[in-house]
């Protein structure tokens, strides 16, 4: 027995000639073996400077298993890449198939990449983002498409109308927003009047900061940033649930029943954004009103009575209709894209998380990019 395990205790001899030298690996080379095989190999003599050939002489082996034969590989290799030839000489029948296996592994030769012309690569760029945009624009048409299919259902058919989903989502995106929207907007509205106050009194024209956020608000401001707000708080919860019915094939067992998950999924979610979009406008534009009006009280010394009278000169109802125009498109949009791409997820975490924010960004871009177009397409009908 303690002569076995004496033949077993892996051994890496060294022979030197004139201008060869002789390895002769012995005993068991197995994982089990691994400490004192590491130790074997980092102690291992160097070449003579003259020796230009290496023979591996694995005739003293008695076992080998995966972890021993690419020990055997790594050591080959690392001779080879110094400029010696190595001839493996000695091999077990046994382990003659292994030892070839290994030998062929990352063999290959990287290939190199063509140097591509850099013109030619950037209008290679160009074109696949115009290809993206317009599979982006596709996908979004399709689902506003089968959106207003699932609503002339509706129509003809109310009943078909999911008025509890429709309430309950109603109450999540607008009920439940309505802190955050208030404190959010009061904010920003404190934040214009101050910076206007501060620097129009320069010019002591500091009664105009009213008519400056009075007509900000109310055009611009107030649905603007809600309607991010909401991108961000509703819409990415509507992809996050959407992915997660993906990833769990609850969608595809809605359609296997018969269902059309438009109508049960994507119709009560952009309804409710439609409905509470323009109350959260208005309640956000409100507290933004009353922001700006704090603050020009007890930073500029302005009354209260004094900012609504001002507010009523500078303000009229085609601002307030203007904003209010605004919302039931922008809430559409973010609707439409947070849905959609909930249904473009995959089965994976990282698909969920990458389509979430896919989300969020591509609602945020639209709703600035709509909020340009309607500010152009009012200035053109002079509201």
């Amino acid at each position: 027995m303690g002569a076995q395990v004496m033949n077993d205790t892996p051994k890496l001899n060294t022979v030197f000639g004139n201008n060869e030298v002789e390895i002769r690996p012995a005993g068991s080379w197995t994982a089990s073996q691994a400490a004192d095989l590491e130790k074997l190999l980092e102690r291992a003599d160097p070449p003579a400077p003259k020796v230009k050939s290496i023979r591996l002489d694995l005739s003293g082996i008695r076992e080998l298993d995966t972890f021993g034969a690419w020990l055997l590989e790594r050591m080959t290799r690392r001779a080879e890449k110094s400029g010696y030839a190595v001839a493996t000489v000695g091999v077990d029948d046994r382990f003659a198939g292994l030892i070839d296996e290994i030998h062929s592994v990352n063999r290959g030769i990287p290939v190199q990449q063509k140097r591509q012309n850099p013109i030619l690569s950037r209008l290679d760029q160009i074109g696949r983002f115009a290809v993206g945009l317009l599979q982006e624009l596709l996908i979004f048409l399709q689902t506003l498409g089968e959106l207003g299919a699932v609503i002339v259902k509706v129509l003809l058919h109310p009943r078909r109308l999911r008025l509890t989903s429709l309430v309950y989502q109603t109450y999540r995106v607008g009920w439940q927003a309505i802190p955050i929207v208030v404190l959010i907007t009061f904010l920003i509205g404190a934040i214009i009047a101050q910076q206007g106050i501060f620097h129009f009194r320069k010019f002591g024209a500091e009664s105009y900061v009213v008519d400056m956020v009075g007509i900000l608000v109310l055009r611009e401001i107030g649905v603007l940033i809600v309607s991010i707000m909401v991108a961000g708080r509703s819409g990415s919860a509507y992809t996050a649930e959407l992915g997660s019915m993906k990833m769990r094939e609850e969608i595809d067992a809605l359609s296997t029943m018969g269902l059309d998950p438009a109508e049960v999924l994507v119709l009560p979610r952009v309804a409710a954004l439609v409905i509470a979009l323009p109350i959260l406008t208005f309640i956000g534009s409100m507290a933004a009103l009353y922001g700006g009006g704090l603050i020009a009280w007890l930073y500029g010394g302005m009354s209260p009575a004094i900012f609504m009278a001002r507010l009523h000169d500078a303000v009229s109802v085609t601002h307030f209709e203007v904003g209010m125009i605004k919302s039931p498109f922008m809430a559409l949009v973010i609707g439409i894209v947070a849905c959609s791409e909930g249904l473009r997820v995959k089965g994976s975490a990282e698909s969920l998380g990458r389509q979430t924010t896919a989300s969020v960004v591509k609602s945020i871009f639209l709703v600035i990019v709509l909020d340009g177009l309607f500010a152009v397409f009012f200035a053109s009908i002079g509201m």
